[in-house]
């Protein structure tokens, strides 16, 4: 976990004088008042990556801000989805304000705080359980599950419905009871979370997570296995290659290919999907179909709805890794 900036923040004291007028400058991107980027650098970076550009820009603006929810988020190595449209500080005085794209949050239940590069944020803990208070469902497990990684390579168990219902903040509190009784630390990525939810709200049994096969010599594992069915599947596209290195690149998707045919010649079926298949579920649904799953209980179209977009964000829920 670090703050370190992808890209170099300019400050307004820090640019030359004979400079032209900043906000006529084309070559810069205006972050907020007296901090810019180069805009061909802002122009490459990812959602995620410029809404942790936004969070380190108010942190070089304010005076020692605590940062929560996203903000804090971005910082600890957490899921963000999308770019989201607001800086979220925690309130010295209980007071809750709006600056800008910056809101400030009252609270009146105490809060673990953590140093990530020298910056105050609440702990992973804490983060988690706001956050999954008022993310749409699956995002909020995919946080959590996330979160249950952290803290179990420290030794610490994460109990968001414990936590939460101890808090005097009743929002989402059977949101939290949700998502605790599905949270795991074995899913390794925001997709493989977030698949785990849309399978059971499209009615499939739940499959086994992490399973290891050993064939020809060779020890694979899959993301998921339906083993009643002998059915593996995979949830692919979340950082498993550089997408920046073509030769990456070719190397995964040919390790691939023949660890996917290793496993078909000795397992059933195979279905294979990607981020926009999961979000899009009627596509997950065919591929599980073809790979010889039925559903066996009915659909939740209320849970498959709130899979569109996430509210608190610009864009659609693409995931950080």
């Amino acid at each position: 976990m670090t703050a370190e900036l992808p890209a170099t923040l300019l400050l307004h004291g820090g640019l030359p004088l004979h400079a032209v007028r900043r906000d006529r400058d084309s070559r810069l991107h205006r972050i907020r008042a007296g901090v810019y980027i180069a805009a061909d650098v802002w122009a490459e970076l990812k959602p995620w990556e410029r809404y942790r550009v936004r969070v380190l820009a108010v942190a070089r603006t304010w005076k020692t801000p605590v940062f929560c929810l996203e903000s804090a988020a971005v910082l600890q190595g957490l899921p963000i989805f999308g770019e989201p449209s607001h800086i979220h500080v925690l309130s010295a005085g209980g007071r809750s304000w709006c600056e800008g794209d910056v809101i400030v949050h009252g609270h009146a239940d105490a809060r673990e705080m953590a140093d990530v590069g020298g910056l105050r944020v609440t702990s992973v803990a804490d983060t988690a359980v706001d956050l999954a208070r008022v993310l749409p469902p699956a995002l909020a497990l995919a946080v959590v599950d996330a979160a249950a990684r952290l803290l179990q390579a420290d030794g610490v168990a994460l109990d968001v419905s414990e936590r939460g219902r101890s808090q005097s903040n009743r929002r989402g509190v059977r949101q939290l009871d949700w998502v605790q009784a599905r949270a795991t630390e074995q899913s390794e990525s925001p997709g493989e979370s977030v698949s785990r939810a849309v399978i059971e709200w499209l009615g499939y049994e739940q499959p086994e997570l992490q399973r290891e096969f050993s064939y020809e010599g060779v020890i694979d594992r899959s993301d998921f296995y339906w083993r009643r069915l002998r059915i593996i599947g995979e949830s692919d596209g979340y950082g498993k290659y550089d997408a920046h290195d073509p030769a990456a690149m070719k190397a995964h998707f040919v390790r691939e290919k023949k660890r996917e045919d290793r496993l078909r010649r000795h397992e059933g079926g195979f279905a294979r999907w990607d981020w926009g298949d999961t979000i899009r579920f009627a596509q997950l649904d065919d591929k599980l179909r073809d790979a010889g799953l039925t559903p066996l209980h009915p659909r939740e179209p209320r849970l498959l709805s709130t899979l569109g977009r996430n509210p608190r964000s610009f864009a659609r829920p693409t995931a950080s890794s």
